[in-house]
């Protein structure tokens, strides 16, 4: 297995699922979507090993990066950043 934590066929259908365009891989809505799979892998893993602080601090940098395509996303384009954190379920 790869050292993502994300198998290739789950990564490929949230791509195909947020893409924008054909061929999109690096639009927020891709990036904000690859990340929360990451963040909730992570939060299930924490559940079951608490006392685990490297990956601890691991979960609070992806939540980081989320934030920040966030908000990159909310600051150019409100409605697409509406439509996201719908299809995401993410607060906000």
């Amino acid at each position: 297995m790869s050292t993502t934590t994300t198998s290739a066929e789950k990564r490929a259908e949230i791509i195909k699922n947020y893409a924008t365009k054909p061929g999109d891989t690096g639009s927020p809505e891709v990036q904000v979507a690859l990340l929360s799979d990451r963040i909730s892998g992570l939060t299930e893993h924490l559940k079951t090993h608490p006392k685990d602080f490297h990956s601890r601090r691991g979960l609070l940098v992806l939540v980081g990066q989320r934030r920040g395509l966030l908000d990159y996303l909310k600051k150019k384009d409100q409605s697409r950043y509406e439509s996201l954190i719908g299809r995401l379920g993410l607060r906000r």
